[in-house]
């Protein structure tokens, strides 16, 4: 089974299309630390500005914390492609190369390939979600330095001070690993449905923006169906940014995501498991 990994993640680290992920996150990042640096104080001095009536702000607003959040915020609705880009096509692409056939021959069981491929896919996925916090916190903190965190939203305005940032964002990377994770195995149950390995990548995409789109929408229709999407609950870090946390979403959001999981996994295990793929 290792060797299976090892060669997963092998043919993962050959593709250029695995250095996308980190080609884009490395540029939009860059992009968010340098506007703060050169205009970050007009961009919350827009904010504020009614706040700064009643209240008086002092410290650094600008800071490590601050640019992390903004990041996160940014960040976490485009990573979804940029793992199904690698992930989309662990079982199509093999299907289209003709490969597939080859792994058949081994003597490993289909259910062997399936696994060995969902761990390379999850170890892309953590590995992506790592470099994004080290870019963004990491070197945010480097160069602004740290501070409270102001979070404003359309509900409450919360400061968090600096030494409890830290388990809050560490969180927050965990419930991103797990919801990316989810992105990484629904591909790959796709993929296993089709010889093509753009459709996986394109299905999934459309997936999760249709669900993002009903889950905003506030029809009560849609409100009645977004509990049930996995998009809902993908988003649930930002509860982690609330005070008091509501301990009971976050971990009923978590059991959805793993169930999910658990779901799309087993309907491709079910599904490859009897796929003819010698033909």
């Amino acid at each position: 089974m290792w060797q299976l990994i090892k060669f997963e993640l092998y043919k993962i680290i050959r593709r250029p299309r695995s250095y996308i992920g980190f080609a884009a996150i490395t540029a939009i990042v860059a992009l968010i630390h340098l506007a703060l640096y050169v205009d970050g104080q007009n961009f919350v001095a827009f904010f504020i500005q009614q706040l700064e009536q009643s209240f008086s702000l002092q410290g650094k607003i600008i800071n490590g914390n601050l640019a992390a959040w903004l990041i996160l915020q940014t960040l976490i609705v485009q990573m979804p492609l940029l793992v199904a880009l690698v992930t989309g096509d662990l079982l199509s692409g093999e299907a289209a190369t003709g490969t597939i056939r080859l792994l058949a021959t081994k003597p490993v069981s289909r259910s062997s390939i399936i696994f060995a491929k969902f761990i390379a896919g999850n170890v892309y996925t953590i590995l992506l979600v790592l470099w994004l916090a080290i870019i963004s916190l990491g070197i945010g903190l480097l160069i602004f330095g740290s501070g409270d965190l102001i979070v404003l939203n359309s509900a409450a305005i919360t400061v968090f001070r600096a030494d409890d940032t830290l388990w809050r964002f560490g969180i927050a990377m965990l419930i991103a690993c797990l919801s990316l994770s989810l992105i990484s195995t629904l591909s790959m149950m796709l993929s296993a449905f089709t010889d093509n390995s753009i459709g996986p990548i394109v299905a999934t995409m459309a997936t999760v923006i249709i669900f993002t789109i009903i889950g905003t929408m506030e029809f009560p229709l849609f409100q009645k169906i977004s509990p049930f999407l996995f998009t809902t609950h993908m988003i649930v870090w930002r509860s982690l940014f609330e005070t008091p946390v509501d301990t009971n979403q976050v971990m009923i959001s978590v059991s959805v995501l793993i169930g999910h999981i658990i779901l799309f996994l087993s309907i491709t295990f079910y599904y490859f498991n009897r796929k003819d793929i010698l033909n």
